[in-house]
């Protein structure tokens, strides 16, 4: 178990350290942020390259990574070319409101998706599992914009009972969260029926049955356990993607978010913000899906051996 821990987390590293250098790369070919932070009436050549200087951009790319990455080990990503702060300062800031909405619409997701899914599978062919099929479609079909604006229409415009922007007191998080919790919610309906009937329809499930065992047990103790495992994957993946910031949502929902963040710093070519906003993104991904992996491999031994 050890050995496969460790490789995992050496794997994990690699994805970090390669995703350093994309997005290090990446963000430069959008154009110079020096350009773009002085007034084109009133600058000079001069006041050009100084600020590059301070920037630090006047180096080669190649020594401007390796000092990025030193500094982003010590926990440093760098100041805003915007507002003159410390990106990472910037980005603690927003990440609370992240967490919070990503929590309450991975819960909401869970709480719904599960059951549904089950109780579809162990209903199979009745009204229930037709019904619930249906939402599942609908609900990996239906953009999160489109989503979004039907949901502030209806409670926001025309009920008006419900707030559709800003992030303040336990209604502020509702639409957004149902909205985030959605496709979700149809994945984990869709997967943990597939995944029910696949286990009821096995050949140890049968020997439970002629066992003698009751039904009950069979279904909430055998059969339910090991239809849970692609659960916690997916599960877990998409919590990780939640909290590298649903941009759709919080830009529809003026959320003060991490998603947020990132598009302004994309548009303002803030290259600090953007570069300490995808590591952050990516070291959460990376961490949610090691604690899964092990996760998994505690319920399937056999995973430990591929």
């Amino acid at each position: 178990m050890g050995r496969f821990i460790l490789s995992r987390v050496w794997q994990g590293i690699l994805t970090l350290l390669v995703l350093s250098l994309i997005v290090f790369f990446s963000v430069r070919l959008s154009g110079d942020p020096a350009l773009f932070m002085l007034p084109p009436e009133a600058a000079t050549a001069a006041d050009y390259e100084k600020l590059k200087k301070n920037l630090g951009l006047d180096k080669p790319l190649a020594v401007q990574y390796v000092n990025y990455l030193k500094d982003a080990l010590r926990g440093d990503f760098g100041i805003s070319t915007v507002d003159r702060r410390p990106a990472r300062e910037l980005l603690f800031e927003r990440l609370p409101a992240t967490i919070q909405l990503a929590t309450v619409g991975m819960a909401l997701a869970i709480l719904v998706g599960v059951p549904l899914g089950i109780l579809s599978a162990v209903k199979r062919d009745s009204v229930f599992d037709t019904i619930g099929k249906f939402f599942a479609v609908v609900g990996m079909a239906a953009p999160q914009f489109w989503v979004a604006i039907m949901l502030i229409l209806l409670f926001g415009a025309i009920l008006k009972v419900l707030p559709t922007y800003g992030r303040g007191g336990p209604e502020h998080f509702i639409l957004p969260a149902i909205v985030l919790a959605w496709s979700i919610m149809a994945g984990i309906l869709r997967l943990g029926r597939s995944s029910m009937l696949e286990i009821m329809d096995s050949e140890f499930i049968t020997f439970t049955r002629v066992k003698g065992l009751s039904e009950h047990l069979v279904l909430w103790k055998h059969a339910l356990r090991n239809a849970l495992i692609p659960l916690l994957t997916f599960s877990g993946i998409s919590l990780a993607g939640l909290l590298n910031g649903a941009i759709i949502v919080e830009v529809v929902f003026a959320w003060p978010g991490i998603g947020r963040l990132l598009l302004d710093a994309v548009v303002a070519r803030n290259f600090p913000v953007v570069q300490a906003t995808v590591m952050v993104s990516g070291f959460f991904y990376i961490v949610t899906a090691l604690i899964v992996d092990i996760l998994y491999a505690y319920l399937d031994p056999r995973v430990r051996y591929d």
